[in-house]
């Protein structure tokens, strides 16, 4: 009798969540209930990047009552795992280019903007090195220390990564230690400190701590630039239904156009515009790292 009690306990508890979880799935993406996800990599300090996308998501609710939830991960691995789970952690995000690539690769993210900076929709890498340190050319890295935004940063490692092989230097083996600081003005921070002897960002990183450290641009170097890279910008997840994206692009781009959005953007990610750009714009990107026989999934790991 005992077991037939339990039996019938444990049938209820499993009906009532497989109801809730129909329940759940009924509920419209982007209600208060069901809000959409937009997950943001950690390109500068956490805080400054919450604010602004806060910010950015307060304006897509006001022009279409779309309620979005931002969130800023620890690491841009972060991002692609929670687009890839089932069902997505995020609905949206905001990866730079490689971990673009990585996601769309893999079927979980599709292009829909692409952020402008300074007028332009591609960025460079810069490398960076403490002014007493003695380097003034990328050769000069062999048995230095080296901080980078994240592994998979496009322009604070895999494309400084890539220009460090073509002057003959094996980052894992040449290099005395790689630092992973967390994000860009971090890296900046690390070599105006002395902490390490180099390290990578996007151009010009040292900007976002000038207010903190007065003299950065004195005390921390640019030696090497790198070639034109494609700016990150706004993705969504394959689940988020065509109508549905089409008006939060529409949106972005309105927002975008006004004053209180451009402070906004500028605040998360120093985005000035957006432009339309679908997932072809990055094919040049793929075409660099084929041509140098690397395989992008390799790179992930």
């Amino acid at each position: 009798m005992f077991r037939k009690t339990v039996l019938i306990v444990l049938f209820i508890l499993l009906a009532a969540t497989l109801a809730f979880a129909g329940s759940r799935e009924e509920i419209p993406l982007g209600s208060e209930e069901n809000p959409i996800i937009w997950s943001f990599v950690p390109s500068g300090e956490m805080e400054r990047v919450a604010a602004g996308a806060g910010e950015v998501a307060d304006l897509l609710f006001e022009k279409t009552g779309l309620y979005i939830k931002t969130n800023v991960a620890t690491e841009y691995a972060g991002v692609i795992e929670a687009l890839s789970s089932d069902p997505p952690e995020a609905h949206m995000a905001s990866l730079a280019t490689f971990s673009y690539v990585l996601a769309a690769d893999r079927g979980v993210a599709k292009a829909a903007l692409v952020s402008v900076r300074y007028g332009s929709p591609t960025y460079n890498g810069q490398f960076i090195a403490g002014k007493n340190t003695g380097i003034t050319r990328v050769a000069d890295l062999k048995g230095k220390t080296f901080a980078r935004p994240d592994p998979l940063s496009t322009s604070g490692w895999i494309i400084p990564m890539l220009t460090m092989r073509a002057a003959g230097i094996n980052p894992e083996t040449d290099l005395m230690e790689i630092v992973d600081a967390g994000s860009h003005d971090s890296v900046v921070a690390a070599v105006y400190n002395g902490d390490v002897d180099a390290g990578a960002t996007y151009v010009d990183a040292r900007t976002r701590i000038e207010k903190d450290y007065p003299d950065v641009m004195e005390k921390v170097i640019v030696f090497e630039v790198t070639e034109d890279i494609p700016n990150d910008g706004v993705q969504f997840s394959p689940v988020v239904p065509k109508e549905l994206r089409e008006k939060i692009v529409k949106a972005l781009l309105e927002i975008a156009a006004t004053d209180n959005g451009k402070k906004a953007l500028k605040t998360a990610y120093q985005w000035t515009a957006l432009e339309r750009h679908d997932d072809t714009f990055y094919d040049p990107f793929r075409q660099v790292l084929q041509a140098a026989g690397l395989d992008i999934a390799e790179l992930q790991e």
